[in-house]
């Protein structure tokens, strides 16, 4: 098994300690950081639609993330240099609402866009409505993210819309949420702009609504 078949294999099995050292194998060899996450990003995205399967289950899942976390701990500094040669897609700031320290599928999903080229503005479990609007406004995030896992603290994702239009900013930013409990029926009622059911949709998603949202930049100069 080559190098990065075995990389791509230990974070799949959640082998934090083999993937580290398996990823600082990668970077002395000169593999190009690029390919490596890209490999990494299907490796992690097939995790999630076995555990979409039931083929795995969440404890799996999340040793898998750990383990892809783990591993580009040696790769990031490699991606530093031709960051600025990769068109970013976009910045988001996401959470998890107030009242909710849940935060399992945020860090699959801020660890799947980061990889993709987004840059992510993590704010953690239980935060305040009004906290995720000034911090979108401090970093002129597109995105704002906001997770809940459980139907009593779904409410605060709307709260965040509602201070949004209150303030005259609804139109400023894309607002996607998530989360086991939340539903597209939830997302319509409230108003976000965006649901995904898993991460890898999340990616997809939030990549097609900046390419819009740019597009309609463009057009309106």
């Amino acid at each position: 098994m080559e190098l990065l078949e075995r990389l791509v294999q230990a974070v799949q099995d959640g082998e934090a300690e083999d993937a580290v050292a398996l990823a600082e194998e990668a970077m002395a060899a000169q593999m190009d950081p690029l390919a490596v996450v890209d490999a990494l990003t299907e490796g992690i995205r097939e995790v999630g639609n076995r555990f979409e399967r039931m083929e795995v289950f969440l404890p799996e899942m999340m040793l898998a993330a750990q383990a892809m976390q783990k591993a580009m701990e040696p790769i990031s500094p490699c991606l530093e240099g031709i960051k600025e040669g990769r068109e970013g897609k976009g910045t988001i700031v996401l959470g998890t609402v107030e009242g909710d320290i849940h935060e399992i599928g945020k860090h699959i999903v801020a660890l799947l866009l980061e990889v993709n080229g987004f840059a992510v503005h993590d704010l953690g479990p239980d935060v305040n409505a009004l906290d995720f609007i000034k911090r979108a406004q401090e970093v002129k995030a597109d995105i704002i993210g906001a997770s809940a896992l459980m139907t009593t603290t779904m409410p605060g994702q709307q709260e965040i819309i509602e201070l949004l239009k209150d303030m005259g900013l609804r139109d400023t930013f894309h607002v996607t949420v998530g989360g086991t409990p939340v539903t597209q029926e939830w997302a319509e009622e409230i108003g976000a702009d965006s649901w995904a059911e898993n991460a890898s949709q999340a990616v997809a998603i939030l990549e097609e609504a900046m390419g819009e949202r740019r597009g309609h930049a463009s057009t309106a100069l």
